[in-house]
C-alpha cells in the first residue's frame, strides 16, 4: 500500500547523491570526503523512513497542535541558520568560487540547500516521530488517488509562468533572446528544484499547517502558515513589499489543496515547476536567487511589471494571477471534496 512513498524516498534521495557525486567530478578530489559524509546522510534518512512507514499513530506527547507547530517553527529556524553559517565554509573548504559575472552558482546552490535539506528530513522526522508520534507518511505522502493532483499542479504552474510571461513579452517589457544549454548545471537545477519543494512543503504544508489545523479553525490556520512562509522568506536578497504579498499569496495557494485533501504532492509539484520553470528555464531570479538557465532574458521594462532583480514574483501581474488562481482552485477544491476535518472544534 505504501509502496510508492518509499519508492518516491529512495528516488529523491538518490538523485541529492548524484549530484554530490557529480560535484565530486566536477571540482576535484577535494570533495571527496564531504560527498562520503553527506551520502551516508542520506542512506540514513532513507533507512529511517523505511522503519518508520508502518509504525502506527499513538497520542502526541504536546497535546496541542499549536504548540509542536512552535517547537518545530523554532527548530526549523535554528536549521536553516545553522546551514547558513556552517555552509559558505564548506564550499570555501572545497574550495568552489562564486562565478565571475555574480551570478548566484548554481553548486553552491546545491551544496548549501542539500546541506540544509537533509538536516530538515532528520529534524521533521525525529519531532514527528517522538512528539508527534505519527509515521512520516502521514505528513501527506500518500500518492493513490493524488495523481491528479499532481499534475495539476505542473500543468498550473505551467500556465501561471506562462502567461504571465506572455504578458510581459506583449508589453515589450521581456525578451527572451538565446539559449544556453549546458547539461550538467540543467540537470543539476533540476535535483536541487525537486529537493527545494520538497523541503519547503514539508515544513509548511506538512508539519506546520498540519499542526496548526489541528488547534484553530482550518482558514485561520491556512493564513497563519503563509504568514510565517513570507516571514521565512525575509531574507532573500532585494525584497520588496510587492515581494512579500506575493510570497503570501503563494503560501495561501500552496495550502489550499491541502485543507482540502491534507496531501502534499499538488504543491510540492507546484512548487517543483515554478520554481524550475521561472529560474532554470526562463532566466528570472527564483525568489531573489539568479541561476544559470537555459533561456537567457532581457527586462526593458519597470521593475513593476518584471519584478527586476527578485524575480517573477516580484511583478505586479503576480498577485494578480495568484489571486485568479485560489478563487478558481479553492472553487473546484470545494466541489470535488469537503474541507479536512481537523481535531479543533470552534
Amino acid at each position: 500500500m505504501h509502496k510508492p512513498f518509499n519508492t518516491g524516498v529512495l528516488i529523491i534521495f538518490k538523485h541529492l547523491s548524484t549530484f554530490w557525486q557529480f560535484s565530486l567530478k566536477h571540482e576535484g578530489g577535494k570533495t571527496s570526503k564531504v560527498v562520503k559524509h553527506f551520502i551516508n546522510l542520506l542512506n540514513l534518512v532513507i533507512a529511517l523512513q523505511l522503519l518508520n512507514i508502518n509504525m502506527k499513530d499513538k497520542k502526541p506527547l504536546l497535546k496541542f497542535g499549536w504548540l509542536r507547530a512552535l517547537i518545530y517553527f523554532i527548530g526549523i529556524i535554528l536549521i536553516i541558520a545553522g546551514s547558513s553559517y556552517i555552509g559558505p565554509l564548506l564550499i570555501e573548504q572545497i574550495g568552489i568560487a562564486p562565478e565571475k559575472n555574480g551570478e548566484e552558482n548554481t553548486l553552491n546552490f546545491a551544496l548549501l540547500y542539500g546541506l540544509m535539506g537533509v538536516l530538515v528530513f532528520l529534524f521533521t522526522f525525529l519531532i514527528y516521530t517522538w512528539v508527534d508520534k505519527k509515521s512520516f507518511k502521514n505528513l501527506g505522502f500518500a500518492w493513490e488517488g493524488f495523481g491528479n493532483e499532481a499534475a495539476l499542479g505542473l500543468f498550473v504552474a505551467g500556465a501561471l509562468l506562462g502567461a504571465g510571461s506572455l504578458i510581459l513579452v506583449g508589453l515589450g517589457y521581456i525578451t527572451f533572446f538565446s539559449i544556453l544549454m549546458n547539461t550538467n548545471t540543467l540537470l543539476l537545477a533540476l535535483v536541487v528544484m525537486i529537493m527545494v519543494a520538497f523541503v519547503e512543503e514539508v515544513i509548511f504544508r506538512g508539519y506546520l499547517l498540519n499542526n496548526l489545523m489541528q488547534s484553530m479553525n482550518k482558514w485561520l490556520a491556512l493564513i497563519i502558515s503563509a504568514i510565517i512562509f513570507t516571514l521565512v522568506h525575509e531574507t532573500n536578497p532585494d525584497v520588496t513589499i510587492l515581494a512579500r504579498i506575493n510570497i503570501f499569496l503563494g503560501g495561501v495557494f500552496l495550502g489550499l489543496n491541502y485543507i482540502y485533501t491534507k496531501n502534499l504532492w499538488f504543491s510540492i509539484f507546484f512548487h517543483f515547476a515554478w520554481n524550475f520553470l521561472q529560474g532554470p528555464i526562463l532566466g528570472y531570479e527564483v525568489s531573489g536567487l539568479k541561476l544559470q538557465s537555459l533561456i537567457q532574458q532581457s527586462l526593458t521594462g519597470p521593475e513593476l511589471w518584471t519584478g527586476g532583480s527578485f524575480g517573477f514574483e516580484g511583478s505586479v501581474l503576480c498577485p494578480f494571477i495568484l489571486c485568479l488562481s485560489i478563487a478558481g482552485l479553492a472553487y473546484g477544491f470545494s466541489k470535488k471534496y469537503k474541507v479536512i476535518e481537523s481535531t479543533y472544534k470552534s
